[in-house]
């Protein structure tokens, strides 16, 4: 029989979340006055990060909460979310029994937006009815709609990617130059993600590359010593002659390369003679 929360004068009730952060990392809490170990996650005591009310609906209109808190706790830093670390993190909110760690998932969705102001933050969280907002149909495109490597793509990430370490890195221009030899163009528009350091779990884009190293999109606000582990994916310019002769992939082309634009559709018929 399911249980029927507070349906007793008192109980022993606390609230939880998780967040599951896109660099791997699973951080739980709890309102509680003491860690909770259940399903495999520690719940960290954090009585100054609150749940703010919850509203769930039965219509297909998504669901709204926040989450508000203190910069005090030492999972959640002021760094970590310049950093974009819980940028668009899954977020799961629910109630536990503190007693006999009953528990029961209330809220899902995702973190959107992230506001810090006077050693607090709020998360502004977008529920998973969201998506059925987003339009499934794709659209028509002269490029490639599949991500590089990702579902429709078919490619094997493991045959474009190689670790190596930095060997010196410049702020100003935000490059960073790889110890080991690298192809002249084939990473631009690819990824550099740092394994270890500053920016460990991070994943920066590659803009340009030239003779100073890999110009990344993402400041270089952290220090990166020498010999920090990275990373490199190449990158694809999702053409369909690119996925053709480069990669031998153009039945996967995700694309309409050959379609006619409506420039041709609208056009007038000219006179002859």
């Amino acid at each position: 029989m399911s249980r029927v929360w507070f349906s007793q004068p008192l109980e022993t009730v606390a609230t939880y979340w998780r967040v599951f952060r896109r660099d791997g990392a699973a951080l739980g809490f709890t309102t509680h006055d003491r860690d909770l170990w259940f399903d495999g996650i520690l719940h960290r005591s954090a009585p100054g990060m609150i749940p703010s009310a919850i509203r769930r609906s039965a219509d297909l209109d998504p669901d709204s909460a926040e989450v508000q808190g203190a910069l005090s706790h030492d999972s959640i830093s002021a760094a970590d979310l310049a950093l974009g670390r819980f940028d668009r993190a899954r977020v799961m909110i629910g109630l536990v029994d503190w007693d006999n760690l009953d528990h029961r998932e209330i809220y899902r969705g995702m973190i959107g937006t992230v506001t810090e102001e006077a050693g607090g933050f709020t998360a502004a969280l977008e529920s998973r009815k969201l998506e059925l907002q987003r339009d499934p149909v794709p659209r028509t495109s002269p490029s490639c709609r599949a991500a590089f490597c990702g579902p429709g793509c078919t490619l094997s990430a493991a045959r474009f990617e190689r670790d190596t370490s930095v060997a010196n890195y410049d702020s100003a221009t935000n490059a960073v130059l790889s110890a080991g030899a690298v192809p002249a163009a084939d990473l631009v528009g690819g990824t550099l993600r740092w394994l270890d350091g500053p920016y460990a779990g991070l994943t920066m884009g590659i803009v340009a590359q030239d003779a100073t190293g890999l110009m990344l999109d993402t400041p270089l606000d952290l220090a990166v010593p020498p010999g920090t582990r990275i990373r490199l994916r190449e990158g694809c310019d999702r053409t369909l002659a690119t996925c053709a002769s480069r990669f031998g992939n153009a039945i996967n082309f995700q694309g309409e390369p050959h379609l006619p634009g409506n420039d041709l559709v609208t056009r007038y018929p000219a006179p002859t003679g």
